[in-house]
């Protein structure tokens, strides 16, 4: 601020509008509660001075903390690149509103100390259900649930669905699905979208599931080498597997992307760091970020109403893990 400038306070818009600072007060907190005329003359009055109300005030008038806890119920160690961009999205749409965002990774934490105006969850699990349950202020969830909770996630059937028609559609002849080994509705869907579209050109699936790390989708090929017939394509619940899968192929001499082709999913910097860079299903992870935020901050303006679901559509990268 330069030095000496006046600070606009709610005095001076009431004065400017020629009315009571209580009415000002109200249109800010309470437009409900006035006229369309009178809300109109605060209003220009407020443009008028470039008036900013004080986001703590307001938020004590209210009765809130303008906090939102996010917590995160998963290890982040193996899936950071993908939570800081989720991260930076919520926040953005966060503080669009005048909202702050608290992180807790440990969930014996999430309601412990200054009660937040809302949560949202992610990495949740069905063990998890019961925590969810007795949170007290609205929340939403990312992820696919079948519990009732409004959520929001990557429509993960369509992925699945998108990179298996594009392997048929380059001619590779077996095509596989890396799973992970979780009993979870996002990879209960990621599957379906696989064996739906080779269901419709008469295919039998074939599925292997194992943890989501790299290592282990690596010694799975490894060990599995001689049952691969060339033209073979892998696809992969997350670019983590494709990443442990691509290694293998390559130690094992086999050609990327004449013979063997790799298909993640996620889209969020294990595809480029991969050599040759990954053929993935992007998720539009920031994206996601600001509607998980734009969704809490609409539940708790309408006291905790529900809000539902929303399943966001992800796009087909291809680079050079598949025939172009």
């Amino acid at each position: 601020m330069i030095e000496g400038a006046h600070m606009v306070t709610l005095s001076d818009v009431a004065k400017q509008a020629n009315v009571s600072k209580m009415t000002v007060s109200r249109v800010i907190n309470h437009p409900e509660q006035v006229t369309p005329e009178l809300k109109q003359l605060v209003e220009d009055a407020i443009i008028a001075l470039n008036y900013q109300p004080n986001s703590v005030a307001k938020a004590l008038a209210n009765n809130r903390t303008n906090v939102i806890k996010v917590a995160i119920l998963e290890d982040i160690d193996t899936t950071e690149p993908y939570y800081m961009s989720l991260l930076f999205g919520v926040a953005k749409g966060l503080d669009r509103k005048g909202y702050a965002l608290q992180l807790v990774t440990d969930r014996a934490r999430l309601s412990v100390g200054n009660v937040a105006d809302g949560f949202i969850v992610t990495g949740a699990r069905s063990e998890d259900i019961p925590l969810i349950d007795s949170l007290s202020q609205p929340t939403v969830i990312f992820g696919e649930n079948h519990n009732g909770y409004d959520f929001i996630d990557t429509d993960n059937k369509e992925g699945t669905a998108l990179a298996t028609a594009y392997a048929l559609a380059k001619s590779y002849q077996s095509v596989i699905f890396i799973g992970i080994d979780v009993k979870e509705s996002f990879e209960y869907s990621r599957e379906a979208g696989y064996i739906n579209t080779l269901q419709q050109h008469k295919i039998v699936p074939k599925i292997h599931r194992m943890g989501n790390h790299s290592h282990q989708s690596q010694a799975f090929v490894n060990d599995n080498w001689r049952k691969f017939a060339r033209n073979t394509c892998f696809i992969c619940a997350s670019d983590r597997l494709a990443i442990g899968v691509e290694r293998a192929i390559i130690q094992n001499g086999g050609n990327i992307p004449n013979d063997f082709a790799v298909i993640g999913f996620d889209g969020v910097f294990l595809d480029q760091v991969a050599n040759p860079q990954l053929t993935t299903v992007k998720q539009p992870v920031q994206k996601l970020g600001e509607l998980l935020a734009r969704m809490l901050i609409q539940k708790i303006a309408q006291s905790g109403a529900q809000q539902g679901e929303l399943l966001v559509s992800p796009e087909l990268v291809k680079r050079g893990t598949t025939r172009n």
